[in-house]
């Protein structure tokens, strides 16, 4: 079966999903699974803002206040902790995840993007790297197993894999996905966002049948 997933990786409930899809899949041990990551930039247009924490910066996009802001995120954090995540929004570093991506496009060449999207996931959510640092994306990369002359090729080079980020986007608009995270099964069935376990396990068993 194969599972394409679109998703981006300061996208808090795709990393939330991701841990559903795991533990579903789990529930499957003699089936084979094929995982395809696939890019998408909720806001394409954010600027690095290191010196801003997210609760003033989401406050400030959506017109609320601080403490309103604290507590939509409160509420994203328990939702992690059910499925074994720890987030901690006080030291996330607001940036733009394109670089990322095309580092994400890169390890796909390897077949490591999943290793590579759930080691941005942790950097930024639990770890609070600075996704825009080149030397915080060439650590991540060699940590992954990347080589270190092909991670810094992809940074200084903004062109490179500039498509396929591109194109996975496109893709998505072309289908509908209106959020991330959006997990389509063998091209039948579809699940929009970090659903509860039961759904995903409802789907691939009707995707099974």
């Amino acid at each position: 079966m194969k599972i394409e997933i679109w998703s981006d990786i300061m996208c808090p409930f795709c990393y939330i999903g991701k841990r559903q899809l795991e533990k579903a899949l789990a529930e499957f041990p003699n089936d084979e699974f094929e995982i395809e990551w696939k890019s998408f930039q909720l806001d394409p247009s954010i600027t690095p803002q290191p010196d801003k924490d997210v609760y003033t910066f989401l406050a400030e996009r959506k017109g609320i206040s601080i403490e309103q802001s604290k507590e939509m995120h409160i509420g994203v954090v328990e939702r992690a902790k059910n499925v074994g995540l720890d987030y901690h929004f006080e030291k996330a570093v607001i940036s733009n995840s394109l670089t990322a991506h095309r580092i994400i496009h890169l390890a796909k060449t390897k077949q490591l993007n999943g290793e590579m999207e759930e080691i941005f996931f942790k950097a930024y959510f639990t770890e609070g790297e600075d996704l825009n640092d080149a030397s915080v994306l060439m650590k991540l990369g060699i940590q992954v197993g990347l080589h270190e002359n092909e991670v810094r090729e992809v940074i200084e080079n903004e062109n490179m894999f500039l498509n396929n980020v591109q194109k996975d986007i496109a893709e998505a608009q072309e289908i509908g996905v209106q959020g991330v995270p959006f997990f389509v099964f063998d091209r039948k069935y579809a699940i929009s966002g970090a659903q509860p376990l039961e759904t995903f396990l409802q789907t691939i068993n009707e995707v099974k049948k």
